[in-house]
């Protein structure tokens, strides 16, 4: 389970890039019950925090990268952006963003992997990350998709320390890899990688991508949500054994994100 007691290699943050900030902003508070804390003010707002019951769940900022899709980003905690740019690099990842100091709050950097799939790390100085996760309303989980899970475990085993353990996926599904951080034990399970064909990674143009999933108490009444304001939904609502109900979803922009109601344990 992903906890606010961030270790090195654990997700701490996640935002969006988004074109239009504004009805993105609308999408998700009507999606999930966000309140949006703006950065500034009229159309042309660069972006700001997303709150579930007062705590900070997210970011929202401008998407100004040309030609880049609306994504969301994944950032996972270290305690030397510096180091861990130098681990990228020599694993054979690239560096989008060099890293560097958002005022007192902390450092940050951005990579693709050597397939391309993008993500980022954060070092805490002031502010470790987001203030609510495993919570309906908040982030639950982590998945990559990719088009070679054994060269995304050597990847990122290298550069986070990351365990990993298989599971096969029932009635021939293929083989899930969940991602544990370094040290300990399975309970603190974070997140997960699938191996799919460069086809189905279309979204991406074939290129490996991480997305969030997001805790929420009904699965399909959230779906409705997504439909009623603007969104699609790409499989589900379904059962998983043993994981819960889920649904992957496309916001307005085509932005990925899987909500999921957990099963009882």
């Amino acid at each position: 389970m992903i906890t606010t007691e961030f270790v090195p290699g654990s997700p701490c943050w996640l935002d969006l890039g988004a074109t239009y900030v504004r009805p993105t902003a609308s999408f998700y508070g009507s999606v999930f019950g966000w309140a949006f804390e703006s950065m500034g003010e009229g159309e042309d707002m660069e972006g700001g925090m997303f709150r579930k019951d007062g705590k900070i769940v997210a970011g929202l900022g401008q998407l100004t990268e040309e030609g880049a899709r609306s994504a969301w980003m994944i950032y996972f905690s270290v305690t030397d952006a510096d180091a861990t740019t130098r681990a990228v690099e020599q694993a054979g990842g690239t560096v989008r963003v060099a890293p560097r100091d958002l005022g007192d709050w902390g450092r940050m950097a951005q990579y693709s992997d050597p397939l391309g799939g993008q993500f980022a790390v954060w070092q805490p100085g002031t502010d470790s990350g987001v203030e609510l996760v495993d919570q309906p309303g908040s982030l639950s989980w982590t998945e990559l998709y990719t088009s070679d899970a054994a060269a995304a475990k050597e990847f990122y085993g290298g550069v986070f320390g990351w365990q990993f353990s298989d599971m096969e996926l029932p009635g021939g599904g293929g083989t899930y890899t969940l991602i544990t951080p370094a040290g300990l034990p399975e309970d603190r399970m974070q997140g997960g990688l699938m191996e799919l064909p460069a086809e189905h990674l279309a979204l991406a143009d074939g290129r490996p991508y991480w997305h969030p999933v997001f805790a929420v108490d009904d699965c399909d009444a959230t779906v409705a949500r997504v439909t009623q304001n603007g969104g699609t939904v790409q499989m589900g609502p379904e059962d998983a054994e043993g994981v819960g109900r889920l649904a992957v979803c496309l916001d307005r922009s085509n932005a990925d994100f899987v909500v999921l109601t957990p099963a009882r344990s």
